[in-house]
C-alpha cells in the first residue's frame, strides 16, 4: 500500500489524455488558497513560474517561490507547494506515453538532466526575456490544448521539446562537448536505472559499476562529468530520499527501515542517515 497520495492520470477525468497545462492561478483558486497535501505524480511536472510567494517543497527540500522561475519535477518524487497568494505561472504535465506519440526519445528527458530524481531539484533561474519566451510557448500550449486545431497535440509536443531544449541550453551544468556526452549519457541514463532498481540491495559503487562491466574509476568519471555528482553521491541519495520518505509517511519503526533499505543492522543505517542529513532518523522523523 503506497505512503503518500499518488496521482496516476495526467487528467483525472478522461485516462486518455496524457499531457495537461493550467494556470497556476486557478489551480491556487480551485483550492481556496488551502495548501495541497504532499504527493507524488507518475508523471512529469514544469511549473513556470512568473511570480509568487511561499514555499515549495521537493522531496524534503524547501524552495522559496520567487519571480521567474522553472521547477522540473520527476515522476516518484514528493513535493507540496503552500503560498502566501496566488501564484501566476503555468503548470505544465506530461507522461511517458506523450513522449512517445510526440516522437519525443525517453532518452533525451534524461540526457537534457532537467528531472532530477533523488537529487536536489534546484529550480531554474531565468531572466525576464527568457520567461517572457517560455511565456508564450505556454500560452500557444493552452490555445492548441483548448482548441480544435488539426495536429494540436503534435503542436504541443514541439512547443513542450522547444521549452526543454531552452532550459537545457540555459544550464551550465551541461556545457560538455558532444562527444562527451554521446559516450556518456547511454552509461548515465543505465547507471541510474539500476540505482532506482537496486538502491535498497547494492550500496556501493563497485556493485553498479560490476553490473556495467567498467571500473568504479570509470563509472565515477563518467557520472560526475555529466551530472556534476560521483556515483556513490547518486546512490547516497536516492537512499536518503527513501529513507525520508518512509519516516515521514509510514509507520515503520527505524528498524524495519533499516531492514528494508537493507542495512544489516539498525545502527548502520542510522549512522548512514546522519553522515547524510546532519540528523538522526529519529530526530529527523520529530521534525519533519
Amino acid at each position: 500500500m503506497d505512503v503518500f497520495k499518488t496521482y496516476h492520470n495526467v487528467n483525472k477525468t478522461d485516462d486518455s489524455l496524457s499531457f495537461g497545462i493550467s494556470r497556476m492561478e486557478d489551480i491556487y483558486a480551485k483550492r481556496g488558497g488551502k495548501p495541497d497535501e504532499p504527493h507524488r505524480h507518475d508523471y512529469y511536472t514544469i511549473l513556470l513560474v512568473l511570480d509568487g510567494e511561499g514555499q515549495h517543497i521537493i522531496d524534503f527540500n524547501q524552495h522559496t517561490l520567487e519571480k521567474n522561475q522553472v521547477y522540473f519535477i520527476s515522476p516518484g518524487q514528493v513535493h507540496q507547494l503552500t503560498e502566501d497568494k496566488p501564484t501566476l505561472g503555468y503548470a505544465i504535465v506530461f507522461s511517458t506515453q506523450f513522449l512517445v506519440l510526440n516522437n519525443i526519445p525517453v532518452e533525451f528527458i534524461e540526457d537534457i538532466n532537467l528531472f532530477n530524481d533523488f537529487a536536489n531539484t534546484l529550480p531554474l533561474k531565468v531572466d525576464q526575456s527568457e520567461m517572457d519566451r517560455f511565456s508564450s510557448y505556454a500560452e500557444e500550449m493552452i490555445r492548441f490544448y483548448n482548441g480544435n486545431a488539426p495536429y494540436k497535440l503534435e503542436a504541443i509536443g514541439a512547443l513542450l521539446k522547444l521549452l526543454l531544449i531552452g532550459s537545457h541550453n540555459l544550464c551550465s551544468l551541461n556545457e560538455l562537448d558532444a562527444q562527451t556526452m554521446e559516450s556518456g549519457g547511454s552509461l548515465v541514463r543505465n547507471f541510474k536505472q539500476l540505482v532506482n532498481q537496486h538502491y535498497s540491495e547494492w550500496h556501493h559503487t563497485s556493485s553498479y559499476a560490476e553490473a556495467l562491466s567498467i571500473t568504479p574509476d570509470h563509472l565515477n568519471r563518467v557520472v560526475k562529468s555529466l551530472t556534476g555528482k560521483t556515483a556513490k553521491e547518486h546512490i547516497q541519495s536516492r537512499l536518503t530520499i527513501a529513507a525520508k520518505r518512509l519516516l515521514y509517511f509510514s509507520d515503520l519503526s527505524n528498524k524495519e527501515i533499516a531492514f528494508q533499505l537493507g542495512f544489516s543492522e539498525p545502527a548502520n543505517f542510522s549512522a548512514f542517515f546522519k553522515s547524510c542529513t546532519g540528523k538522526s532518523p529519529s530526530s529527523f522523523k520529530a521534525s519533519a
